[in-house]
């Protein structure tokens, strides 16, 4: 699927793309509904239909992917809630022996996500994620989230990164757009990011569901 001996690089997305994002999905389309519907006393539907609005708001922005904004937005102590549902937070089975067979050939694994710190800090705490990686960079900390294209201009500048040899995963495919669009040579969709929902459909981008389809032609060069 690609040319393994042109990619120096291998830049991954964390949730939905090595982590199973069943996680994220229930926390904030189910746990913070029915949270918010306790904590004021709403009806279900109308805290699921406040929660989406305010999602829609900000979709595609820093603020969407930022704790703290919700937190102050929905008045409920995420970074608390996060802690009640650690057992959810589970790495997809095929990344780990990816990310190995990307070092064994001498990959950069570099994880680039929209998570906010803390976020990344307790999927760590909970995953050997971290054993599986080279660097790792928060879109929170250059101030621009990755589909922003001024995200992958400080990326650039952070890290020795050559854009025509790197390739980049990711299950959204607005932010494979923006890698493409900044220089990025290589993209890859994750077509099934959620274990517990139905694949998704790629229109611009090759996407596979297991890792293991990559292995025999990046292990043989």
């Amino acid at each position: 699927m690609f040319p393994w001996n042109k990619i120096d690089t291998v830049l991954l997305d964390m949730d939905g793309t090595l982590l199973d994002l069943h996680f994220d999905n229930y926390f904030w389309l189910s746990l913070v509904p029915q949270v918010l519907s306790e904590q004021k006393r709403l009806p279900l539907k109308q805290a699921k239909h406040l929660v989406e609005n305010a999602y829609a708001k900000v979709f595609g922005t820093l603020n969407w992917y930022c704790l703290d904004y919700w937190q102050q937005e929905l008045e409920l102590d995420i970074t608390a809630l996060h802690h009640t549902i650690t057992h959810k937070i589970k790495m997809r089975q095929d990344s780990m022996p990816f990310l190995r067979a990307l070092k064994a050939q001498g990959k950069s694994r570099i994880l680039i996500t929209n998570a906010h710190p803390n976020s990344l800090a307790l999927k760590l705490e909970h995953t050997e994620l971290a054993s599986g990686l080279d660097h790792m960079v928060s879109s929170h900390e250059t101030g621009f989230a990755k589909e922003s294209p001024q995200f992958w201009e400080a990326l650039f500048e952070r890290l020795p990164i050559d854009p025509e040899r790197s390739l980049f995963i990711d299950d959204s495919e607005a932010i494979l757009h923006a890698a493409r669009n900044a220089g990025v040579a290589y993209q890859l969709g994750i077509n099934n990011p959620d274990s517990q929902q139905p694949h998704k459909v790629f229109r611009d981008f090759p996407a596979i569901h297991d890792y293991q389809m990559l292995l025999t032609d990046l292990q043989a060069k």
